[in-house]
């Protein structure tokens, strides 16, 4: 077994804070193509890697005019393939729609031609409508076997036994790290139980964070894979120069969420003023959407980092997964060099 898959892997800094990574959706702007969205993607996780941050994660969607990132297997090779220190996966592959059998086949292939810089984090959302699920060929009960589907994933990566009628080629022997996802006390424990890491969904299902971490690490029970816990958890990120620029970014985000409130999902917009969203809220949406986005840390280098400072001396976390949805390229890119900065972050040996 490798030692990526004994231990999750972080970033060597200079002991400044938590190891950082960052969650991308390939975001389609208004404007933009999916094309443009995915090799975006790319060179933003090449920038990550010269900056030192730890991995580069893609999430699995469907149906969602704003997100390139549907076929995650093939757009992580395509991120792997222009990168070269950088851990690359999944943030995550949604197993309720998939055979365990094929995901296996697919990640895979990708520590074959990566070896030791692919992660596979597993949710059991369906990551769409229940319309989608249905030409997804799913439906609600999918999610039920997903204990035993993780388990099955996991045993496709052992080494095959003698005369075992179904195999993963590639795969068999690889034992490609998982990670279990979850906003809820069901994948804390089952992290837990399995002895894997466990990384929440804090920057859009803040609600349980803390009951799920304490879940997670009082059950935990060590594993091949992991002989202690491990702890994510997912922030959004937005630094400008100015809080107020910062908070202007953050508006193409607001936007994105709003949309997803009232089943509207359309491309990432542009930043408006954030006065102007003050005329747009229906009844409660202000305050669910505040409650949502209650992780995002948003304004200068001054004012973001003791709040992040903050959040990881309260939740003991080990890595943050770092979200940020801006619309216009260079500021995105901006905030990540600005973020790791700001903890020191150094690219590995060779990157």
């Amino acid at each position: 077994m490798s030692e990526a898959a004994g231990k999750p892997e972080v970033a060597t800094g200079a002991g400044a804070g938590p190891a950082l990574s960052v969650l991308d959706h390939a975001s389609i702007v208004e404007g933009s193509t999916p094309g443009e969205a995915i090799r975006d993607a790319r060179e933003l996780a090449q920038n990550l890697e010269r900056w030192g941050y730890n991995r580069f994660w893609l999430s699995e969607h469907h149906n969602m005019r704003a997100i390139a990132s549907a076929a995650t297997s093939v757009s992580l090779g395509f991120i792997a393939e222009g990168t070269s220190t950088i851990r690359v996966g999944s943030g995550g592959v949604m197993l309720p729609n998939h055979s365990p059998l094929v995901i296996a086949e697919q990640f895979g292939t990708l520590e074959s031609l990566y070896p030791g810089r692919i992660d596979l984090g597993l949710g059991r959302a369906p990551g769409t409508d229940p319309r989608t699920m249905r030409a997804l060929r799913r439906d609600n009960s999918s999610s039920s076997t997903f204990p035993q589907d993780v388990q099955e994933l996991q045993a496709f990566f052992e080494p095959a036994a003698p005369g075992q009628p179904v195999r993963a080629v590639p795969g068999e022997g690889l034992r490609v790290p998982l990670w279990i996802l979850g906003s809820s006390l069901f994948g804390a424990q089952l992290a837990a139980h399995l002895g894997l890491p466990y990384a929440f969904a804090s920057h859009f299902a803040p609600n349980a964070l803390y009951d799920a971490l304490a879940a997670y690490r009082e059950g935990f029970t060590p594993s091949e894979q992991a002989a202690q816990p491990y702890t994510m958890a997912g922030i959004n990120v937005f630094v400008a120069e100015t809080d107020a620029e910062a908070q202007n970014l953050f508006t193409s985000m607001q936007q994105a969420f709003l949309g997803t409130l009232r089943n509207a999902r359309g491309l990432l917009q542009p930043p408006v003023e954030r006065s102007s969203l003050d005329t747009v809220w229906r009844p409660g949406e202000k305050e669910q959407l505040d409650m949502m986005l209650r992780y995002s840390f948003v304004g200068s280098p001054e004012t973001v980092k003791p709040k992040i400072d903050q959040f990881v001396a309260d939740t003991g976390v080990d890595e943050l997964m770092i979200s940020s949805m801006i619309y216009d390229k260079k500021a995105r890119f901006a905030s990540y060099e600005a973020l790791a900065e700001m903890f020191d972050l150094q690219a590995p040996a060779g990157g």
